[in-house]
């Protein structure tokens, strides 16, 4: 068993999420802001690995401190040149900041075991190039891919709708349902996506 902790963005920046095994440790999945350590830390948890849903600089904002302090920070192999790069939007959108260490080497079909808790990799390119979900038992972690009744943006560097549309109807074919969390808004569920999502049906 393990419980997620959902960190709403303070300004603009991405949802942020913590999952733990035991309560003490945890992973952070997309860590948008450094209040999200914070967070961590008053909920008595280490963060000890950092997993990222693609490169853009409103999902990074705290890996700049976890990456200092040791914490592994990885993405998707095909992430490699988004993140740290011209493409995360740092210039067009936020303040211009410090690299941090990644490490791209996850791909479609990947299972990485993180402070007890297996993730388990989709490739769902198409807000960015490297996007992707992560599956950790009835939860699906979407970044920017899959929203409540709407899809992410493909109009920004390595976006293309024809590879949105199939990421989504690659998560859509997944048997059962799961809680969606996603990137930004509020959580959904897939079956609800699957029945009412506007933008891409089945």
């Amino acid at each position: 068993m393990f419980s997620v902790y959902k960190i709403d963005p303070v300004g603009f920046a991405a949802n942020a999420y913590l999952v733990t095994a035991d309560g003490r440790t945890a992973v952070a999945v997309d860590p948008s802001q450094e209040r999200v350590l914070e967070k961590a830390k008053a909920a008595g948890l280490e963060i000890v690995a950092a997993l990222l849903t693609h490169g853009h600089f409103d999902h990074v904002g705290g890996c700049f401190a976890l990456s200092a302090a040791g914490v592994p920070v990885y993405c998707a192999a095909a992430e490699r040149d988004l993140v740290n790069g011209v493409d995360s939007m740092y210039r067009e959108y936020g303040t211009p900041m410090p690299t941090f260490k990644v490490i791209p080497t996850l791909k479609d079909g990947d299972k990485i075991t993180l402070a007890g808790i297996d993730f388990f990799v989709i490739a769902t390119p198409g807000h960015t190039a490297g996007s992707v979900t992560y599956r950790v038992g009835n939860y699906l972690f979407t970044g920017d891919t899959l929203f409540e009744e709407s899809v992410g943006r493909t109009d920004l560097p390595t976006g293309d709708w024809s590879a949105l549309k199939d990421s989504v109807r690659k998560l859509y074919a997944l048997p059962g349902d799961y809680k969606v969390l996603s990137g930004h808004g509020g959580d959904t569920t897939l079956q609800n996506e699957r029945e009412h999502n506007p933008f891409v049906q089945p």
